[in-house]
């Protein structure tokens, strides 16, 4: 039986969603090509019609999860949902920065690469939310807030103590919030 374009699109689309979800739930090296597309409900023969190389769908899979939202941010009520419990325990859902970060290190240079994208392509999107005289100032404080909140989402998932690790996010959110005025973000 013949696939249409729009159903290969379909296949690539569910392949790119399974991986990201499979790979912030456990890791790059812990998830087969197999467990991916048997996640995508695909067989695994299929694979090699979407993507090189696992390599290849790592990157592909980066570039998606990490392709900012077109709309502006509240820096705020970002800051809110992103430091808490529910955005730290949902490993498969949540952050590819916190999730993957540390991993992409030792990745292709493809995977490096869509990082190094999504993370400028973050700093940007939060400059424009951010309050400050100048476009370097509010870029130093998207990166600022960036890394006080990617850093307390690491550090509260590895924690085995609970009491710990929302201490951590209450923190580092109470801190960011009540940081100069410049830091918050503006409505726009």
């Amino acid at each position: 039986m013949r696939v249409t374009r729009e159903q290969m699109a379909e296949h690539r689309q569910k392949i790119l969603d399974a991986a990201g979800k499979l790979f912030r739930a456990k890791g790059f090296e812990a998830v087969t090509v197999a467990d991916v597309m048997r996640a995508a409900g695909l067989t695994h023969g299929g694979f090699y019609g979407h993507f090189k190389s696992k390599d290849d769908l790592i990157a592909e899979t980066l570039a998606q999860a990490l392709k900012p939202a077109d709309s502006d941010i509240d820096l705020a009520d970002f800051t809110r949902r992103y430091l808490s419990p529910r955005h730290r325990d949902d490993f498969a859902g949540g952050c590819s920065t916190a999730g993957l970060g540390a991993e992409t290190i030792r990745q292709a240079p493809a995977a490096r690469a869509a990082m190094t994208a999504g993370l400028r392509a973050t700093i940007e999107r939060l400059s424009r939310g951010a309050e400050g005289e100048t476009e370097a100032v509010r870029r130093r404080i998207a990166i600022g807030n960036w890394s006080a909140m990617v850093g307390a989402l690491v550090l509260a998932r590895m924690s085995d103590d609970l009491e710990l690790s929302d201490e951590i996010l209450s923190e580092t959110r109470a801190w960011l919030e009540t940081a100069k005025p410049s830091r918050r973000a503006r409505s726009k």
